[in-house]
């Protein structure tokens, strides 16, 4: 079936099923679909679309961007990298008295100051300052949560790891990837605290997840969000 709200249109599969409510589902494809109670009024259904319709369209893009995986991106004005979460253009300038390029985070842009225009040195001033927000916001919450541990790291280190997003090694070092500054504030504490606990407990048993579950509650949500945004997290 295919409706029309607020301008937009969408297309979705109603499937009748023994159940007691009407629930929407959309598959890693971004397809739609409405499972209803035999019965059930088009009528009830079209207002069910229309009252989730934001995060219908929203979930259903995600799903169907994700399938495309990561997009080569362009180093020009107005392309967008993520950062604490969010999606943001940038904004280049040339300046050839600068002694090293760099990025300011200014007026919802990044700000991208190159002393040569090309598309590497963008690039690396971009992943520069990732790196440099890392460890700021990684130290800034190894502070908040260090009243939770007796013991504490002996170092912090940032990476380029390709498959994963930090660690905690027999000595109490830590290492944590860059890209986490692309996530928000929150998925960075989570990160942090799952790594501060492998202090205590160096395996993934079950002291150590109570552990996490203590200290964060709601880790599971930030998991998820690393779960289907990680593709994105990309220069």
């Amino acid at each position: 079936m295919i409706h029309t709200y607020s301008g937009e249109t969408i297309s979705f599969e109603i499937k009748y099923k023994k159940r007691t409510s009407t629930g929407i589902y959309i598959d890693v494809y971004g397809n739609v679909e409405v499972h209803a109670p035999k019965g059930t009024p088009d009528e009830s259904v079209l207002q069910l679309l229309e009252d989730k319709w934001d995060l219908i369209q929203q979930k259903s893009k995600e799903k169907k961007d994700r399938l495309l995986g990561p997009q080569e991106k362009v180093y020009e004005h107005g392309e967008s990298f993520l950062y604490l979460g969010n999606t943001y253009p940038i904004q280049i300038h040339q300046d050839i008295n600068i002694t090293q390029d760099y990025v300011v985070f200014e007026g919802e842009k990044l700000h991208i100051y190159v002393k040569q225009l090309e598309d590497e040195k963008i690039k690396q001033a971009l992943k520069r300052y990732y790196y440099q927000q890392c460890k700021a916001l990684v130290e800034k919450s190894i502070q908040s949560y260090k009243s939770n541990f007796k013991v504490k790291p002996r170092s912090i280190r940032i990476s380029d790891s390709k498959t994963t997003w930090g660690t905690c090694d027999s000595k109490l070092q830590l290492t944590f990837n860059w890209r986490l500054a692309m996530a928000p504030l929150k998925v960075i504490d989570y990160v942090v605290v799952h790594e501060m606990c492998h202090m205590i407990h160096l395996n993934h048993d079950r002291s150590f997840w109570r552990l996490v579950g203590k200290i964060m509650p709601d880790y599971k949500e930030q998991e998820n969000w690393l779960a289907i945004s990680s593709w994105k997290m990309t220069v």
